[in-house]
């Protein structure tokens, strides 16, 4: 008869086991359109995967001292380590979690010498005062998930591992974008400080010729001034050129985890191509970005929070169970006669708290509308990220165009000028002036030019740099 008690307690709940008292999650929905408003020809391949590298984006720059830099990133940077720790905090937590759907199983065994009061109640003659008490057991307990209590605290634990991965993902992204245009920017300052170094042998030769004209008495010493101040403006801009390079190299040092005292990058002049992107469409923007990611998996795991939490109106059932050997006589301990045991369910319930778990699942809801909120603000600021950077790309296109014709004609009239102060048709002023312009034109193309890689790579960081949501379903 106990044993049927006991079977017909457990079928009872088992069917009421697996009930969830978390809201039906809905992923809230942000109207994405059918095209972006900037894209062009140029950035919009018919296959979305053809040319940029899945994961190895920066490899479209082709060039083997970034990709050199960015293992030493991945290996080495402080910043990522804080992220991968956070991952690890993330999952561990989640393993914590999953723990729950099975029992807590434990032993204990101790061996006392009693004494009783003598005056003690009840006293008979049959009791000793003083007497052993020794014992060896095993002890089970098992909660009985009837509302959904670990269930949704596993799912809020698993939601919260992969928003962390994805949270990994987005500083790696940032980080490695952050590199390579750090990188960029100080390949493009070699090329300016290269220009300016010829032009500082141009300028040199010119003083010279302007020099020997002012002995000659064809030019004045006003020429020769001007020709000199035109060298030491030059030569004003490298040493500027070296102080901007220098930040950007030390940004780098700490960047891939070295000593800015340490670490050096040999000037040099890198032809770096300005690689297609492909963008694909408004709607894949979802799944390509690892900080939308996070933000949704965030709101997955406020909603199964809010479970949790109205889980604590309905009464905590175990299971519990114990078996073991209980003996005054440490003798003969081990022995059939000794053995006890216990297994049966109970349960506690909370009848007054003055409102905590009410407020507690208050918290949990605004934790979950704030966490919609973030989700819709990521995709909102994800899709404008897009665009500006297509709009730039495409302005800059059109700008590029127009400069290099600029930097072409100033060069002309460089030329022009010279030939005429040769002929002794113009003044020396006049070749300062086109000399001024087409340094200052040269600069600028070269300026822009960095402008434009650098938009290329905050648009493939725009654009999730090649992950997808994919690779976290499984953590």
């Amino acid at each position: 008869m106990n044993a049927n008690r006991l079977a017909s307690s457990i079928l009872l709940i088992s069917v009421f086991a697996g009930c969830s008292q978390a809201p039906a999650y809905k992923i809230p929905v942000v109207p994405a359109p059918a095209a972006y408003k900037g894209d062009a020809a140029i950035w919009q391949p018919s296959q979305p995967s053809d040319n940029l590298p899945r994961g190895d984006w920066w490899k479209a720059y082709k060039t083997p001292a970034l990709d050199d830099l960015v293992v030493r990133l991945d290996a080495a940077n402080a910043d990522l380590a804080v992220a991968v720790a956070h991952f690890d905090q993330a999952t561990a937590y989640a393993a914590q979690a999953r723990a729950g759907y099975f029992p807590t199983v434990s032993a204990g065994a101790y061996s006392t010498r009693n004494r009783q009061s003598q005056n003690r109640a009840l006293r008979s003659a049959a009791q000793p005062n003083v007497y052993g008490d020794n014992a060896l057991g095993v002890m089970a307990d098992y909660e009985v998930d009837l509302w959904g209590r670990v269930r949704n605290q596993v799912e809020a634990g698993e939601a919260g591992a992969q928003a962390a991965a994805a949270e990994l993902e987005s500083i790696h992204l940032s980080l490695r974008a952050e590199l390579v245009n750090n990188y960029l920017t100080l390949r493009m300052l070699d090329a300016q400080s290269k220009l300016l170094a010829d032009e500082v042998g141009a300028y040199t030769k010119a003083l010279e010729l302007t020099q020997n004209r002012f002995q000659g008495g064809i030019d004045s010493a006003l020429d020769v001034s001007r020709a000199k101040v035109q060298l030491e403006t030059a030569q004003a801009k490298i040493a500027d050129l070296a102080a901007s390079r220098a930040l950007y190299e030390h940004a780098i040092a700490t960047l891939v985890g070295q000593s800015a005292s340490k670490f050096s990058i040999a000037p040099a002049v890198v032809d770096i191509p300005l690689p297609a992107i492909p963008v694909g469409v408004p709607a894949a923007l979802l799944q390509r970005r690892p900080d939308i990611a996070a933000a949704e998996r965030h709101l997955a795991e406020a909603n199964a929070r809010i479970g949790v939490a109205k889980s604590a109106f309905f009464p905590t059932v175990n299971l519990s169970a114990a078996a073991g050997y209980e003996s005054t006589y440490q003798s003969a301990w081990l022995t059939a006669p000794n053995l006890f045991w216990m297994i049966g369910p109970n349960a506690l319930m909370t009848i007054f708290d003055a409102g905590r778990r009410e407020a507690v699942v208050a918290q949990e809801e605004a934790v979950f509308r704030e966490s919609g909120a973030k989700y819709r603000s990521a995709v909102l600021h994800a899709f404008q990220e897009v665009e500006d950077n297509l709009s730039l790309l495409s302005n800059l296109t059109e700008e590029s165009s127009a400069l290099d014709a600029a930097v072409r004609d100033t060069q002309n009239t460089l030329d022009i000028a010279m030939n005429r102060y040769r002929e002794g048709a113009a003044s020396y002023l006049e070749v300062v002036t086109a000399q001024a312009t087409a340094q200052q034109v040269q600069l600028d193309a070269l300026d822009l030019r960095r402008r434009r890689l650098q938009a290329s790579v905050n648009l493939v960081r725009a654009l999730g740099g090649g992950w997808e949501a994919a690779r976290i379903a499984s953590r």
